[in-house]
């Protein structure tokens, strides 16, 4: 597994929001097509702005504070029909249990609770390999990539399918 962190947001030529996961050397980046609405969580997330009422992702984060129950890990596990499905890994009172999860999901979450991102290496296969380190550059390339490509350009054979 590769550990990655949420490097930013962007939209593709039909206005679709993709995330982009980039490795923890800024090696590999990792484009997931996600909704409008985990896209805005996820950037209120990234920008620090609390809206005065919790929105789904910090209510499931205030929930499972409540209960005592903790995120250890979020897993980018497989692609499926399309969609990049995840595991969210949690600790319920000493015993480690896996809910299924949307990728967009799971990442929301991540980053809500500081729980560390993973991708396994199947799907890292779809990353796109970086020359150096993530800048502003790099950025521009991905957004002209992205007026040329398609989800379905990621979709891989999956065992679990």
């Amino acid at each position: 597994m590769i550990q990655m962190n949420v490097r930013s947001l962007a939209l593709d030529h039909q206005m679709n929001p993709v995330v982009f996961l980039v490795d923890q050397a800024e090696t590999l980046a990792l484009p997931i097509w996600i909704g409008a609405a985990e896209a805005q969580s996820i950037a209120l997330q990234l920008r620090g702005i609390r809206p005065p009422r919790p929105m789904t992702h910090d209510l499931l984060r205030n929930m499972l504070s409540q209960l005592a129950v903790s995120v250890g890990r979020v897993i980018v596990a497989d692609v499926r029909e399309g969609a990049y499905v995840a595991e969210i890994h949690v600790n319920n009172h000493g015993a480690d249990v896996v809910v299924d999860s949307r990728a967009s999901d799971a990442i929301a979450l991540a980053l809500r609770t500081e729980g560390p991102i993973y991708v396994k290496q199947r799907v890292a296969e779809n990353a796109i390999p970086l020359r150096k380190a993530f800048d502003e550059h790099d950025l521009e390339d991905f957004k002209k990539f992205l007026e040329r490509v398609r989800p379905a350009d990621f979709q891989t054979g999956s065992e679990n399918t």
